[in-house]
């Protein structure tokens, strides 16, 4: 499942270049997660202003209203001024006189979800949940323990719940939390305020890094431009169950939270 990493990458690729484009045609394939919430046609002849993330959403700001965009558990994106005819899988096409936005989502849980702004009800159904943003200033140190100390339940689950901090995906929750030295079955209002501060700065700094990588390619993900990420060829522990820690060579271990993988070191983390 694409996460921040990936949608931040994603953005990059084709924010500039579609910025200041004016929409001369929608393509809507088969139906994805949620309808587009307006008439395709009542689209063309807007100007895209900028295209902005918030956690997992795209927010591609037009002239009058916003597009919200998902790219669900199997979604990718693609810009390009001459893209070959769709596919089975290209369910939404975003045609400028730039080139055309692509959205190729074989398992349709995906979507592009028109509103008028960010007060719109389907605006706050979808993002008037989410909880700070890790790599911007808004991620407060003291927010985010007094976040934690709220929370009973194991921190690796809090992280991926994404009402405290948005975007710390499976693997970068594992990742963070090795590299603050803390178990993933932790409860996490137990985290003392020096290790909430451990945690902030691992979150902060794996996922800065998971987007110089281009983020993760596990299965489904590439760039607008067809490229795989590398981050998961840096991994620490996800991934690596009963491999030596690169740190102290314990075997590294494996077990299931909520249904996800968890790896960790039993011995560097505490």
């Amino acid at each position: 499942m694409p996460e921040l990493p990936e949608v931040e990458v994603t953005r990059r690729g084709f924010a500039d270049r579609i910025a200041g484009a004016r929409i001369d045609a929608v393509r809507i394939g088969k139906p994805l997660r949620w309808a587009l919430m307006v008439l395709p046609e009542a689209l063309v002849g807007r100007q895209v202003r900028e295209v902005r993330r918030r956690g997992k959403y795209l927010l591609i700001d037009l002239d009058r209203g916003i597009l919200l965009l998902h790219l669900g558990m199997s979604g990718s994106l693609r810009f390009d001024a001459a893209l070959p005819s769709p596919g089975s899988h290209d369910h939404f096409d975003l045609v400028t006189d730039r080139g055309t936005l692509r959205l190729n989502d074989p398992r349709r849980f995906g979507a592009v979800v028109y509103v008028e702004d960010e007060a719109a009800p389907w605006a706050i159904k979808l993002l008037g949940g989410l909880g700070m943003e890790p790599l911007g200033d808004a991620f407060d140190l003291d927010a985010f323990h007094a976040g934690l100390k709220k929370r009973k339940s194991a921190v690796k689950q809090v992280l991926l719940a994404g009402d405290v901090v948005v975007g710390v995906g499976n693997i970068y929750a594992s990742e963070a939390l090795f590299q603050a030295g803390i178990r993933p079955t932790l409860s996490a209002a137990r985290i003392s305020r020096p290790r909430a501060a451990k945690l902030h700065a691992a979150v902060r700094e794996i996922l800065a890094r998971a987007v110089e990588k281009g983020g993760s390619t596990l299965r489904d993900f590439s760039n607008v431009d067809g490229q795989n990420g590398y981050f998961q060829l840096e991994a620490t522990v996800y991934g690596r169950a009963g491999e030596p820690c690169r740190v102290c060579a314990t075997p590294i271990r494996q077990l299931r939270q909520g249904q996800r993988s968890t790896y960790y070191c039993p011995n560097c983390q505490k």
